[in-house]
């Protein structure tokens, strides 16, 4: 985007920072849900007598589901407002939370948290960047850090107020609050009024191609590829009809494919170093889905701390990971630092608290790697879909977050449970964070040395185009 057409028709501002309000408690009240999903759901999985494999492959299911929306998530924003498909994810969280509470059978969390839970975290998480990302540029950073803020008060908040729902009222009715207490973002999702009014794309013209018939597909070729009846019951003999009637119908196929190319962005699969984005973030992601799953776990049982000092720590980690949300993108934004380097130090950091945490044994060293570990992920969090934006053109990148959004699911769903079953093989909490760790020092292999090649080759053309421009000015004096 340039940057005259963003100064006139972005206003960095104004009523963007009610939809930063909007987007903040849609967060607070429904994008909290995997850091407790420990917490809410272990203990009733070990009474059932279900092992780690079982819980991480509810929990990967459920990012499964939520990533692989992306397939629909860019032709869905295109065609309806933000504020819909906003809203019909926070009616699919309530609804996997409600069907969760009365879960009796490790399938029933498949179709509730896995199922309904993900597909609304899907629709939640690109719908509302994209709200976000039409009323920001320059400011862009502080927005998505206040906004994603909001879902640092609920990881704050919730993992005490599910302890004390736990301990006082039972599992059921815990996670029947917790279903009630999404429904409050309904009131985000209302504010969540577009920019400008939304452009007119084809994508029910897709749909009605993909599902009319020959004849009707016939009628939406070119002329050229048309077959005149007429002539050819005159001139033409029956393999001359059938050869032109193949025709037709490979164009339409064509036709077809063309067009879910560009409502899914598709394009963008040429682009090797969207590629390497998606990929490492995906890395990067199903790490830290893992960790969140395991963290009350190896607190509780490799450390051996209470439920109380559990939740303690947990709320430390969100509360550090609050505060760098807030802050961190003050300075990047200021100093322009790019969003994929601030991703990258993030993820370094991440790798060297993680790896101290596994190996911590008392609650002060436990807290400072907290406190190390929530800032660290906060990086790592705001820089995701902030990421994607710096490197797609603006109409791309629905498609652009669609497409990352499968890549998540499809690590999620492979490398994700390998680890989880690398915990059960080896039973120890201690090596399978370590595991996680070797996600994330691949990410930092690859993308370090790719990132310094792009910063030379940047800095050649700087400064070949400086010597250009003397060369340009001294012949201007001549």
């Amino acid at each position: 985007m340039d940057a005259a057409q963003t100064s006139t028709t972005v206003p960095d501002g104004g009523r963007g920072w009610v939809i930063v309000g909007a987007v903040a408690l849609i967060n607070m009240t429904n994008q909290y849900i995997h850091s407790v999903f420990g917490l809410l759901f272990g203990a009733k999985l070990k009474s059932m007598q279900e092992q780690t494999f079982t819980a991480a492959l509810i929990l990967n299911l459920s990012s499964l589901t939520l990533n692989f929306s992306g397939l629909f998530i860019g032709p869905a924003i295109k065609t309806f407002k933000q504020r819909n498909v906003a809203a019909a994810g926070i009616l699919f969280v309530s609804f996997g939370l409600l069907l969760c509470a009365f879960a009796t059978e490790s399938w029933h969390f498949i179709v509730g948290y896995s199922l309904f839970v993900g597909l609304g975290l899907g629709l939640i998480t690109p719908s509302t960047f994209m709200a976000i990302n039409s009323y920001f540029s320059t400011k862009r950073g502080r927005a998505v850090g206040l906004s994603l803020a909001g879902s640092g008060v609920g990881q704050v908040t919730v993992p005490h107020v599910v302890r004390l729902l736990l301990d006082n009222y039972g599992f059921r009715a815990t996670v029947f609050a917790m279903s009630l207490f999404s429904l409050i973002g309904l009131i985000g999702a209302a504010l969540l009024k577009p920019l400008a009014p939304p452009m007119r794309h084809n994508n029910r013209q897709h749909v009605r191609l993909l599902l009319s018939t020959d004849d009707e597909k016939n009628k939406t070729a070119p002329p050229q590829f048309k077959v005149n009846e007429v002539e050819n019951n005159k001139l033409m003999n029956k393999d001359q009809a059938n050869a032109n009637v193949s025709a037709s119908r490979e164009h339409c196929c064509n036709n077809v494919i063309q067009r879910l190319v560009q409502a899914m962005d598709l394009e963008l699969l040429r682009d090797t170093t969207f590629w390497s984005i998606i990929v490492g973030m995906g890395l990067v992601y199903t790490s830290t889905i893992q960790f969140t799953m395991l963290f009350p776990h190896f607190l509780q049982y490799s450390v051996g701390l209470s439920s109380f000092n559990t939740a303690t720590c947990m709320s430390t980690v969100a509360g550090a990971d609050i505060m760098c949300r807030l802050l961190l993108p003050c300075i990047t934004d200021k100093l322009k630092i790019p969003y994929r380097l601030v991703f990258l130090l993030g993820t370094v950091g991440l790798l060297i608290s993680r790896a101290a945490l596994a190996e911590s044994m008392d609650m002060i060293t436990i807290i400072v790697m907290s406190i190390f570990t929530g800032m660290t992920k906060s990086a790592t969090v705001l820089n995701n879909n902030l990421t994607i934006s710096s490197h797609c053109r603006p109409e791309k990148l629905p498609g652009g977050l669609g497409l990352n959004m499968i890549a998540k699911g499809v690590l999620v769903i492979t490398v994700g449970q390998l680890l989880g079953w690398i915990r059960d093989y080896t039973h120890s909490y201690i090596l399978c964070l370590h595991a996680q760790n070797i996600l994330l020092l691949l990410v930092v292999l690859v993308w370090a040395p790719e990132l310094f090649c792009q910063y030379r080759k940047s800095q050649r053309a700087i400064r070949v185009a400086a010597t250009e421009r003397e060369e340009y000015n001294k012949m201007s004096v001549c």
